[in-house]
């Protein structure tokens, strides 16, 4: 590769991060400005989602820039993974340009997997030939080439450095070793922890909402609890109603079936009179 090319290259991917890193800025000040000081308020906001977006951006930069940038203000490389500037890029941009963006895990699960599987490979296979190259790593020949003092002993001084020479290379590079390996645990785990942490923070967020949920169902519940209790207390009276229309009706039907046999029981003596004077 022409080394002038790959030096454009190089300043062109670290300006795009910090580039990025100035834009998410800029887009979550933007966002805060329009958000309510109350945290209460803020979860019923229309901006909360962007809010969410925004914050495990901010979680995504930081871990990028305490993988990449250590080594990259060294000199020793630069801002390998260009692809997660341009995924950062398309995030920022589906926020500031939706009004009702999608969930932060829907969102952001292309830039995890590529930000993850980058900050993994930058360690195990990158980061192991930095180091060699990084000034102050060869500690075996800062601690050989110290001068014995001059007198009479010197020589004998001399020898019993010669004669500890191999052991004490030995126990140097199995301490190296030991330092590397306990360096990329660290660094591991470190990311492993940011991860939970965001992990953490999403879950936090989804029990939120369930609970949002959960209360607004149990409005509802009440609201037609009501609207039941409304209905039955209707319907008792209208039944009500009903069975004394009935009964009304029922004494006005007998009343004229007595009249007629009070009427009879008048009539049959006149009969009886009209009878006997005919005979």
């Amino acid at each position: 590769v022409c080394k002038r090319m790959d030096l454009v290259c190089q300043r062109m991917l670290n300006q795009g991060f910090l580039k990025v890193e100035r834009y998410h800025n800029l887009c979550q000040k933007q966002v805060k400005a329009q958000l309510p000081r109350r945290e209460s308020e803020r979860r019923n906001h229309s901006l909360a989602r962007h809010a969410d977006i925004l914050a495990a951006v901010e979680t995504r930069l930081s871990l990028l820039n305490m993988t990449f940038m250590k080594y990259v203000d060294s000199n020793l490389c630069c801002f390998i993974p260009g692809k997660v500037i341009d995924e950062i890029y398309r995030v920022l941009r589906y926020v500031n340009s939706t009004r009702a963006p999608q969930r932060a895990h829907e969102v952001l699960q292309e830039l995890r997997d590529i930000s993850s599987m980058a900050m993994e490979y930058f360690d195990e296979k990158i980061v192991p030939i930095l180091k060699r190259k990084m000034p102050g790593s060869d500690v075996s020949g800062r601690l050989i080439g110290t001068a014995p003092v001059p007198g009479p002993s010197a020589a004998l001084t001399t020898m019993q450095l010669f004669s500890k020479q191999s052991p004490s290379r030995q126990e140097v590079t199995k301490l190296q070793q030991q330092v590397k390996a306990n360096g990329t645990g660290l660094t591991a785990l470190k990311r492993e922890i940011s991860e939970l942490r965001v992990k953490v923070q999403e879950q936090q967020k989804q029990l939120q909402d369930q609970d949002q949920k959960l209360l607004e169902q149990t409005q509802i519940i009440g609201e037609q609890n009501a609207r039941l209790a409304e209905l039955e207390r209707k319907l008792r009276e209208v039944m009500e109603s009903t069975v004394g229309n009935s009964s009304g009706s029922g004494s006005n039907e007998q009343s004229p079936r007595k009249r007629r046999k009070a009427m009879d029981s008048t009539d049959c003596p006149r009969k009886s009179k009209r009878l006997r004077n005919r005979k």
